[in-house]
């Protein structure tokens, strides 16, 4: 059996990556004073920080069943036999919803889809997970629960410069009410369950930076892990926070540094920094 795997924008996988590992790609909207455009194809970081920092109004909306109706059915004409489609938690986005009414249309018998409960890299490493289970000649089933797997073993944590952009676009929940607007504050939050909440907050970016590598180190524990940090109009500060990661996780297979794309920039405003550590994943009996 030949399974496609389909994920979204929110994946922001380095460059090369999706072709390098057959994944397909579906981009969410991004909006820009009301003009629309695609995440990653037609709108990317430098875009959006710049419209950000220009106090435009950025917004941003899922694909559509229709978009990804037409994804699945390009993986279907070009030989696959299923497909796992991969998508940020539907706490913070209808994506997943969107998926799922593509995957009834299209044939619900063949199209997987797959709440990762993440975002980011958090999400990038289950569809690559998967990805590698497919080329392996995993079957459907298989690649699903790759996927699954590989999500519920990885560990999100970021800090931002405000929590005014989370705020605003309502993908923060508690964790406004908790950490407050003290503008000396900079709050240090993690995916857990599928939502965005808050972990601790610190004082100053550099000590933010300091906690992130602490945090990683302490969710790699003994595992062998896989390391990606991201950034968004930051990247002295994301290759400082690599190399300090790749220091303090002596067993990581490496640390990759992606640019968050324009829907999760949005959300997180410029000068946000993450870290996804990707747990080994268990082997399967």
């Amino acid at each position: 059996m030949s399974v496609a795997v389909v994920t979204d924008s929110t994946a922001h996988l380095p460059e090369g990556f999706a072709e390098r590992h057959a994944v397909r790609v579906v981009p969410l909207h991004v909006l820009v004073d009301g003009v629309v455009s695609l995440d990653g194809v037609e709108t990317g970081p430098a875009a959006v920080a710049e419209a950000m920092k220009q106090r435009k109004i950025v917004t941003t909306s899922r694909p559509t069943p229709t978009e990804f109706a037409a994804v699945y059915r390009e993986a279907f004409a070009e030989g696959a036999d299923a497909i796992v489609s991969v998508h940020l938690s539907r706490e913070l986005s209808g994506t997943w919803e969107a998926a799922v009414l593509a995957a009834q249309e299209v044939g619900p018998d063949r199209v997987r889809v797959v709440d990762s409960r993440t975002t980011a890299m958090g999400l990038g490493f289950a569809a690559l997970h998967a990805a590698s289970a497919a080329s392996a000649g995993a079957s459907a089933a298989d690649v699903e629960a790759a996927a699954m797997t590989a999500a519920g073993c990885s560990s999100t944590l970021f800090v931002v410069e405000t929590l005014d952009h989370l705020r605003r676009g309502g993908r923060i929940g508690p964790a406004a009410a908790l950490l407050g607007t003290a503008l000396a504050v900079k709050p240090v939050l993690h995916m857990s369950d599928g939502r965005i909440l808050p972990l601790e907050k610190v004082r100053t970016m550099n000590r933010a930076i300091a906690r992130l590598v602490e945090l990683a180190a302490q969710a790699a524990a003994e595992d062998d892990v896989e390391l990606a940090v991201h950034h968004l109009a930051s990247p002295e500060r994301a290759v400082e926070l690599a190399n300090r990661l790749e220091e303090a996780v002596p067993r990581s297979a490496g640390c990759v540094v992606s640019e968050l794309g324009a829907v999760i920039g949005a959300h997180t405003g410029p000068g946000v920094l993450g870290v996804v550590v990707q747990r080994t994943v268990p082997s399967r009996s």
